[in-house]
């Protein structure tokens, strides 16, 4: 992958910089009635400054085809092969592949902080660059960890997706919660769109500040949406802690499968992960 190479040069450079901006409260809100606060203490964070395998200490994986393609009739089987998951000069790297395995057309990797890092409120936020194409389906989100106990099964649990990505919309970003009545195709959710430019093309800040009783969510320095419990359709049951995800899927129902145009291997990136709270 020594095209990675060129991509991460100036991170050394860059990556103080973007430490200083992340401690202060970006001053953009939409309107007056949006409420932005400051989570400058930081708590957990990985700058894959390690090249080859993830810190076991901060991050576990996802196995398999899961359950209907992990809820979402996705495609891959998801590995913790270095094939499909590494650290690479200062940066992570998961890569989807087409190929046979396990009886699926595609392998990548899902890896998450399950066991390991769970909270409630702060300000979560990765720093990364996005694959392209139809079928291409990354994400950076955060799960309830109560999602496993009788009773909080998903969308009980809750579901914060800061950014997920539609390989064939290379322009545009997505940020949602989901939960009880307001899951899957009902989630609360808006989309961010870039003029004159691509996120498959260059890195970006995706983060959200969240607090009891809102959600704000950031791309760069800009704050795009607020959801509140006054938007929600049912429970607000983003009130407990919750752990991080990021994978990078192939096909499923928000991007629909690959199509001839779909260029494999494609990567996901990811610089760094950086966890606040005030």
């Amino acid at each position: 992958m020594s095209h990675i190479n060129h991509l991460v040069v100036k991170k050394v450079l860059s990556k103080y910089v973007l430490l200083a901006i992340t401690l202060v409260c970006f001053a953009c809100n939409k309107s007056e009635e949006q409420t932005v606060a400051t989570f400058s203490n930081l708590v957990w964070s990985d700058e894959f400054d390690t090249d080859g395998a993830l810190n076991n200490s901060l991050w576990t994986y996802d196995i398999g085809i899961g359950q209907n393609g992990w809820g979402n009739n996705e495609l891959q089987y998801y590995t913790d092969r270095p094939e499909n998951v590494t650290v690479q000069n200062g940066v992570l790297i998961i890569t989807a592949r087409k190929e046979s395995f396990n009886g699926a057309g595609y392998t990548s990797a899902r890896i998450k902080t399950e066991g390991l890092f769970e909270q409630a409120y702060g300000r979560f936020e990765a720093r990364i660059r996005v694959p392209y194409g139809q079928g291409m389906w990354p994400a950076f989100w955060l799960l309830g960890n109560n999602c496993n106990e009788p009773g909080f099964t998903w969308p009980n649990c809750g579901e914060i997706d800061i950014m997920e990505f539609r390989g064939q919309e290379p322009t545009k970003i997505h940020g949602s919660v989901h939960g009880p009545g307001y899951s899957a195709g009902n989630a609360i959710t808006k989309s961010y769109e870039l003029t004159n430019d691509r996120f498959d093309t260059g890195f970006h800040v995706f983060g959200i500040e969240w607090a009891p009783d809102y959600v704000n969510f950031y791309v760069d320095d800009v704050l795009y949406n607020q959801i509140t419990k006054a938007d929600v359709t049912g429970d607000w049951v983003l009130d407990h802690p919750f752990y991080i995800i990021i994978n990078l899927a192939v096909g499923g129902s928000f991007v629909g499968p690959p199509n001839s145009e779909t260029v494999f291997p494609q990567s996901m990136l990811v610089d760094y992960v950086r966890v606040y709270k005030q």
